[in-house]
């Protein structure tokens, strides 16, 4: 599964999550048979070659209706802040739906 991020770096170590509109970098998240298999980077969440499948945004008040009307499944870290977090709390099925 694709899975990409709004990130404040592009240091996989040091990110953060960070608000849509003030993503520095796009993280995209490889996540395949529960573990976390690549990670890369790219300046907009659609300049990558596969089109992701979910989106993680840090709160239920993001601007996320162009996810939706791409048919990617939004999920928001409420508590997680690291790509390691975020991919523990993916596996684990801790991540929230957005509320409306």
């Amino acid at each position: 599964m694709l899975v990409v991020v709004p990130m404040d770096s592009t240091d996989v170590q040091e990110a953060k999550i960070t608000p849509v509109l003030e993503a520095k970098t796009w993280a995209e998240l490889r996540i395949e048979e529960g573990e976390l298999v690549e990670v890369l980077h790219a300046d907009a969440y659609d300049a990558f070659d596969a089109w992701p499948e979910a989106v993680v945004v840090c709160s239920d008040g993001e601007p996320v209706m162009d996810f939706i009307n791409m048919s990617m499944i939004v999920l928001v870290a409420h508590t997680q802040k690291t790509i390691d977090e975020i991919v523990e709390a993916f596996l684990f099925r801790e991540l929230h739906d957005l509320a409306y």
